[in-house]
């Protein structure tokens, strides 16, 4: 019988790397095909191209600091990819048998964004990787948070920091105060869900775990 589960267990796993090899080829091939229509240099200009860009010395470091703590705690030390983090994601939703925390890294947010790609799409999900490594090694840090914070959506059809803190606060991002910060961090987590608009009390409670985040980080 211990044989038997031994060799299940073996079997199991062979499977399981052929699996994961075959979607990181399926990826890669994915992935070279995604920027081949577009690269990501062209991406990145696409973005900046936008009314009303901000740039990252106009994003208040309380913002900064508590999109770090609440998306991506190990932004500044991964390298697109954080397996810790898909990990520990793993763990806490196995944990609390629901989807409460995602291992996507931000840069990983930001290749999404980018090109549009749909988190259903295994496949995709694995392009996707394969694009935050990239953008690790032509983007600083700051750049990847500055192209973050104008391509993510925050809810009431507000698609960059700057609509999304006139929209909700009648103030540019520059002079965002804590509240505004840590709300905004808490939004794109599930924008139709933390809306301030939409559901005032969730968005608060959203906005208490990002100020609890920061607080800790």
């Amino acid at each position: 019988m211990f044989k038997f589960i031994r060799r299940l267990i073996g079997w199991i796993l062979i499977i399981a790397i052929l699996l994961t090899s075959l979607f990181v080829f399926l990826g890669y091939r994915e992935y070279k095909r995604m920027i081949g229509e577009k690269s990501l240099r062209s991406a990145i200009a696409e973005v900046r191209d936008k009314e009303n860009y901000t740039v990252f010395d106009d994003l208040p470091d309380t913002y900064v600091k508590a999109v770090v703590a609440v998306e991506d705690r190990r932004f500044y030390l991964h390298g697109g990819i954080d397996l810790i983090g898909i990990g520990r994601a793993l763990y806490v939703n196995l944990r609390d048998k629901e989807l409460s925390e995602g291992g996507s890294t931000i840069t990983q947010q930001l290749a999404k964004n980018l090109y549009s790609i749909n988190n259903r799409d295994i496949v995709k999900k694995f392009a996707e990787a394969f694009l935050a490594v990239e953008l690790e090694k032509i983007c600083t840090k700051d750049e990847i948070l500055e192209l973050y914070a104008n391509s993510i959506y925050f809810g009431d059809g507000y698609y960059c920091i700057y609509d999304a803190a006139m929209g909700y606060f009648d103030v540019p991002p520059s002079e965002m105060d804590e509240y505004q910060c840590t709300m905004l961090a808490g939004i794109p987590n599930a924008p139709s869900v933390y809306s301030p608009t939409a559901n005032p009390e969730l968005a608060e409670k959203r906005r208490q775990v990002v100020l609890k985040r920061l607080r800790s980080s």
